[in-house]
């Protein structure tokens, strides 16, 4: 089949995103100006350079407390950094529950029954235990094409390893199995690797 995005797939459900799959979810906190502690996850999420490290994610719709993005995008613009943390399978509901439609006004810290701790090189809360963070202080937003599409850029400023993550001096992504996001309303559990040596290696 072949279709032009702008004259529809003719599909029950929309083909695109299960196109890119499997995508890393960066499950991001931040906090508002006053303090308000957020978190929410993100799928179109990547990172984009080793030196300095960078990563980037894409935020698209509104909520209708907010001025035509998503608590996320706007507090990183009131505060200019955020914190990226990576999920666990172990963690599925908890991330799920955060990706809900709530207030600004709620702690979703609390709502999704998650420990916060301090972030060391930026001033926002990041998920306690979690097995990796990425401290992070935005770069630049960008606006792209349609309503409420934005890209985030954010050098990567401090770097959390939960310690039962590393093995001979890697860490290990079979010790916490990383949730990843497919198309729809699917996910998947990474849980084997293979290594592949590249040519002129």
């Amino acid at each position: 089949m072949f279709y032009r995005p702008e004259d529809g797939h003719g599909l029950p459900h929309n083909p695109f995103n299960a196109l890119i799959t499997p995508r890393p979810i960066a499950w991001i906190s931040t906090q508002d100006a006053n303090g308000v502690r957020n978190l929410a996850p993100y799928s179109f999420f990547n990172g984009v350079a080793y030196v300095p490290p960078q990563v980037m994610f894409a935020s698209t719709g509104v909520k209708t407390d907010q001025d035509g993005t998503k608590d996320t995008v706007a507090n990183i613009r009131a505060t200019g950094v955020f914190c990226v943390n990576i999920v666990e399978a172990e963690a599925v509901h908890a991330m799920n529950t955060t990706s809900g439609d709530l207030s600004a006004e709620t702690d979703e810290f609390l709502a999704a029954g998650l420990e916060a701790a301090a972030c060391d090189t930026i001033n926002c809360p990041r998920i306690a235990n979690t097995p990796a963070s990425m401290e992070c202080k935005m770069t630049q937003i960008v606006k792209i094409e349609g309503a409420a599409n934005y890209v985030v850029m954010g050098e990567v400023t401090g770097v959390h390893i939960r310690d039962n993550c590393l093995r001979d001096g890697r860490f290990d992504v079979t010790t916490f199995r990383p949730l990843a996001r497919l198309g729809y309303r699917d996910y998947s559990i990474v849980t084997d690797l293979f290594e592949l040596q590249r040519p002129d290696d």
